[in-house]
């Protein structure tokens, strides 16, 4: 996809634009310095060739979408995402694709078209909302859970290791998968939707002496590759420190800034953290980078998601009109807004 330039404008609207507007040049010189980390964002992600939309519109729908009902007009989704550099043609098939995959329904309105979330589609966020919006797990009592799969018939194994690696269970061996703190929950829905529930052993298991040796942390390396994760939590601190920093020292964002800002942040570290297996400190690296990306997440997520939502409510329509509301457990997330 060729790289959509953002207008200059923009920029000078992206941090508290009733500063910009006062004629001490002095002052607008330094409002526009700390912009530009957050024009330097959008520019970044716009220009990049490996863009996938419909990646970007499950981030989406994930984050702002679903709290809010789940529907929206199609239209007003292309006019959401204009900034970002989704043209309309690129829009419309992504979002075909999304219903050929289960995703998303549609239904025609008029000359309107309304596209919702389906059954599947909001089982798969409710699996992915405890990973990206809770609080990090900080005590571990030193167990492993582990699933023995040796019962399972061989045409599921596949499919269940899959899902279980989606959880943060690592192979243990090629029927055993095991995980410090698994999501009990997801857990007992994967087993269920697949009826494989009666077909493996669910157990217990806890390090003989200390919670970790030599021999487990080296056991754990072999299983996640973490040093690779660890590189692009990096990679994200870098990216999205200058934004908290120009955020911090401003005080004011502009609601369609807010809202690029705040889905930019969700799409990336939806990413990371749909691959962490989210460890207990005590088998982490010395240098792990997981913990402040999730910390910086949650900051820069406290501090644009009101006005972010005052563009959503703008902007995203319904067959009734505006969005609804968000849900109560929107609130919820991060520990709280």
């Amino acid at each position: 996809m060729p790289a959509r330039s953002v207008p200059r404008a923009f920029l000078c609207q992206l941090v508290c634009p009733t500063v910009l507007s006062r004629s001490d040049s002095a002052h607008r010189e330094n409002t526009l310095a700390r912009s530009r980390p957050i024009d330097a964002l959008i520019e970044e992600f716009s220009a990049r060739r490996s863009l996938r939309a419909t990646s970007l519109i499950i981030s989406v729908y994930g984050d702002a979408i679903a709290p809010r009902g789940g529907t929206v007009w199609l239209g007003s989704l292309i006019k959401l995402l204009e900034p970002l550099g989704l043209n309309e043609r690129l829009v419309r098939t992504s979002v075909y694709r999304l219903s050929k995959e289960g995703w998303l329904s549609s239904e025609q309105i008029g000359r309107r078209s309304y596209y919702s979330l389906t059954r599947s589609g909001w089982r798969s966020f409710e699996r992915a909302y405890e990973r990206v919006y809770s609080e990090p797990r900080v005590s571990w009592d030193g167990e492993w859970t582990l699933v023995l799969m040796g019962q399972v018939p061989q045409r599921k194994r596949d499919t269940l290791r899959k899902e279980l690696s989606t959880l943060g269970f690592g192979a243990f061996s090629s029927d055993m998968l095991a995980h410090p703190l698994p999501p009990r929950s997801a857990l007992t829905s994967v087993l269920q939707d697949m009826d494989v529930q009666r077909r493996v052993v669910l157990m217990r298991a806890r390090n003989e002496g200390l919670p970790t040796s030599a021999p487990l942390n080296r056991l754990v390396r072999e299983c996640w590759n973490l040093e690779a994760l660890g590189v692009q939590y990096a990679e994200f601190l870098d990216r999205f420190r200058p934004v908290w920093r120009a955020i911090d020292s401003n005080g004011g964002l502009d609601p369609q800034a807010a809202f690029l800002i705040r889905t930019l942040l969700i799409h990336e570290i939806r990413r990371l953290l749909l691959r962490d297996p989210q460890l207990p400190d005590d088998v982490l690296p010395g240098d792990w980078h997981g913990t402040a990306a999730r910390l910086l997440c949650r900051n820069l997520y406290r501090a644009t998601f009101r006005q972010a939502e005052s563009y959503l409510a703008e902007v995203l329509e319904t067959a009734d009109g505006p969005l609804p509301e968000p849900a109560a457990y929107f609130y919820e997330r991060f520990g709280g807004l």
